[in-house]
């Protein structure tokens, strides 16, 4: 059985085991855990293709610092620094900055479209990256980072919301 305030969602939603929201978690403690694994397999695959962890890392932070979420940022901050590269791209974390190399900015470029508006990404996107050397396999792990950190944004707002309505309401 999920300790719901012990999992990643819990810490950046602010929750405290004594939380009524977390009562209210625990019924669905079995989809909090797999949201907790998921963020690990997005983050730190096993083979993360042309996709080093530091840079997911980097591309977690600059999500963070584009959704407004200081909590996010903080967290994928301090993670991006345990990656063994991770000094080569912590220049990056400003969503505003590029590295000047080809690829990688294609990539953040295209996270940062991800992360904020998500619509407006298109198949010359697509070719873009292609063109910059970013494989098929890549893009589609970038898509499903973004995917999986604007996800997480959505649930952490709305666990954070619930905890104050409940509160207000005690």
């Amino acid at each position: 059985m999920t300790d719901v305030s012990a999992t990643l969602v819990a810490k950046l939603a602010h929750l405290r085991p004594t939380d009524e929201v977390v009562r209210a978690l625990a019924q669905r403690a079995e989809l909090v855990a797999l949201s907790d694994a998921s963020a690990e397999a997005v983050l730190a695959p096993e083979d993360p293709g042309g996709l080093p962890h530091a840079v997911r890392g980097i591309i977690a932070v600059r999500a963070s610092e584009r959704l407004g979420d200081e909590t996010m940022k903080d967290h994928y901050y301090q993670r991006f620094t345990t990656c063994d590269d991770w000094y080569d791209h912590a220049g990056l974390a400003d969503p505003d900055t590029f590295s000047g190399d080809e690829r990688l900015d294609a990539l953040l470029r295209h996270a940062d479209r991800l992360i904020a508006a998500p619509k407006t990404a298109t198949r010359e996107h697509v070719e873009a990256l292609k063109a910059a050397g970013v494989a098929e396999a890549d893009i589609v792990r970038l898509a499903e980072l973004c995917a999986f950190l604007g996800y997480q944004s959505r649930l952490v707002i709305g666990l954070r919301l619930m905890k104050t309505s409940m509160e207000k309401s005690a």
